[in-house]
């Protein structure tokens, strides 16, 4: 899957940065994008040296998030991640460049590990 997508919104929750035994790590964000009345809460979440891409971020910031959806099965169940990898606020380039669109660390093979206490999920 080759395809990119962009949302802009206001930042409302940065997590902490999560590391698995495996020696993986993410970091997780959710940003608020105005739909009409409703506004949704869309969750993205950073891998390897994109993670740094928050580290200059705050609650409240306007942001433009530039991802892929991935997906993966794990034990019978199938999850979705929308993997930012590239983050710009109030207008300015925070992460990537015009000449480096792709991640350069990203490959096909999915590698996140899902919370064991996600099996409980509400919808």
């Amino acid at each position: 899957m080759a395809n990119s997508f962009e949302l802009s919104g206001t930042l409302k929750v940065l997590e902490e940065t999560q590391t698995f035994d495996s020696g993986f790590s993410k970091r997780e964000f959710v940003i608020e994008v105005p739909d009409g009345k409703y506004p949704q809460m869309v969750k993205f979440e950073t891998v390897r040296d994109k993670i740094d891409l928050l580290n200059s971020m705050s609650i409240g910031d306007e942001l433009k998030v530039t991802f892929d959806v991935r997906g993966n099965e794990y034990k019978g169940r199938y999850y979705v991640n929308l993997n930012a990898w590239k983050i710009e606020s109030g207008g300015g380039n925070q992460g990537g460049t015009p000449e480096d669109p792709q991640p350069s660390s990203f490959d096909n093979s999915f590698d996140s590990e899902p919370d064991p206490s996600d099996d409980d999920i509400p919808f």
